[in-house]
């Protein structure tokens, strides 16, 4: 049977086929072009057949690589519970089926099918007795109860009866229906008419209504029209389905968007006469502004990024049902296109405005912190020029010290050899009083310059062992250091 939901997998999924080996074929040999074209369920449509019940119910998955291969577990345990043989069902990775038969003939089919986000159930009984009115509610199958409670949110729930009637009117079909409103139309060009109310009953079930004169029509169309309600029903639920969380969304970004602009008027206004211990605080409350802002971004583009191949989907499939008016009855597809017009829209209107509102707060904390690093720089510059003037004043003491330590060098000399001259003469004089120097005087004028050499001599030595044991001292304390 050919299905019209396009997440659901052509196949079973294939390992990697690496290079050498023969890319075409997988599954035990089969060649893949023959199986990308090959339905999944080309095996059911032998077993299924008009008049029928049938149950629907989707669940979402919240995390599909691992409740997904959970599902097919949960299935295998459902054809346990219901004693369905193992040569009586085919289970694959995303699909399977179970049959079986009771002793008057009645057939019931359970199938299980997982998609991209959510997966399903579905039971059909199908009647021994083709005469015998089929009624909406639980399955007559005899001793039949869905053993378990599947995991996720539901999505939907669909409880859908075809059999063979005559023509349908609104009076016929009202008590059928429960809700307010009922909605009907003839599909795929055939007498078929598809009636519902989308009104869940009792049991939370939407209930469609299918029917039509000729009971070969309505065998060839039953799989397909089957498929088709579902895959618009899932799929229009899951475009609802964040609904709420869209309209909490849509409050806190229009939040976000006034006291942006309010943060924004103040910081333009003080921006020029702003304290560090402002900016800072603006960047602060900014920074986590848009740590708040882009996590809701993540959040909703998660959420939404579905509903927007869903709503085409929905539409493409209403497309397929290829409707005609009943008459005094609103068409099927006037209530789902008048739910879902705009969603879409909103969406992703929704979504730009994140996106706008994240790129506004980026902008105010780049310029923020551009004033931030620029004030920075003014403070390096300022604190250079200080620098430079403090080494400008200490290079000129430094001239100014070693100038006077010059002078004082140079009056050293003078004084030290104005004292040995001294000496000198007091020894000259005693010599000349003995009798072993004939001229005090011009001995004491000979010894002033070896004097002056003297005390010049004495000066570049000491100056010598000062400046030495200066460079000891240094190392010294470079080894210090480094040990």
């Amino acid at each position: 049977m050919n299905s019209v939901q396009p997440d659901a997998d052509i196949t079973e999924e294939e390992p990697d086929v690496s290079v050498g080996q023969e890319s075409d074929r997988a599954d035990g040999g089969k060649p893949f072009l023959r199986r990308i074209h090959e339905p999944i369920k080309h095996f059911l449509p032998s077993s299924l057949d008009v008049p029928a019940h049938i149950h629907h119910v989707a669940h979402r998955m919240a995390n599909p690589p691992v409740d997904r291969p959970h599902s097919r577990r949960e299935f295998l345990h459902i054809l346990d519970c219901l004693a369905i043989r193992a040569d009586q069902a085919d289970v694959r990775e995303r699909f399977g089926f179970g049959a079986k038969l009771d002793e008057h003939g009645d057939r019931l089919i359970v199938a299980w099918e997982a998609h991209t986000e959510y997966y399903s159930y579905q039971a059909w009984h199908i009647p021994a007795d083709k005469t015998k009115p089929l009624s909406f509610g639980p399955i007559t199958y005899p001793g039949y109860v869905f053993p378990v409670c599947p995991l996720g949110i539901r999505v939907n729930a669909l409880d859908i009866v075809i059999q063979v009637e005559g023509s349908v009117t609104p009076e016929h079909l009202k008590p059928l229906l429960p809700g307010p409103h009922l909605h009907a139309s003839r599909v795929f060009g055939e007498d078929i008419t598809l009636a519902t109310s989308f009104t869940p009953d009792d049991d939370t079930r939407e209930r469609y209504h299918v029917s039509g004169r000729s009971g070969e029509t309505l065998r060839q169309y039953a799989v397909k029209l089957v498929d088709t309600i579902v895959a618009i029903e899932n799929y229009y639920h899951l475009v609802m389905l964040p609904m709420q969380a869209f309209s909490r969304a849509v409050d806190q970004i229009h939040d976000y968007e006034q006291r942006h602009l309010y943060q924004r008027a103040v910081i333009m206004e003080q921006m020029g006469t702003a304290t560090p211990a402002s900016l800072q605080k603006w960047l602060n409350a900014l920074t986590q502004d848009l740590l708040q802002v882009s996590r809701l971004a993540e959040s909703m583009r998660y959420r939404l990024s579905g509903a927007f191949p869903y709503d085409k989907i929905v539409r493409g499939n209403l497309e397929a049902l290829q409707e005609q008016p009943v008459p005094s009855i609103r068409p099927i597809s006037e209530y789902i296109r008048w739910r879902i017009t705009g969603v879409a829209d909103g969406y992703q209107q929704l979504l730009r405005r994140i996106d706008a509102m994240q790129a506004d707060f980026e902008a105010t904390v780049a310029v923020i912190r551009t004033q931030i690093e620029l004030r920075l720089q003014e403070q390096n510059l300022a604190a250079q020029d200080q620098n430079l003037k403090l080494l400008a004043s200490v290079d000129k003491t430094t001239r100014s010290q070693a100038i006077l330590q010059h002078t004082v060098e140079s009056l050293s000399v003078i004084v030290i050899t104005y004292y040995l001259s001294g000496l000198g003469s007091y020894i000259f004089k005693a010599l000349h009083e003995m009798g072993w120097l004939g001229n005090a005087t011009l001995a004491s004028a000979i010894f002033v310059p070896i004097a002056f050499a003297t005390s010049f001599g004495l000066m570049l030595i000491g100056r010598k062992v000062i400046y030495k044991r200066m460079g000891s001292g240094a190392a010294h304390l470079e080894r210090n250091s480094g040990s």
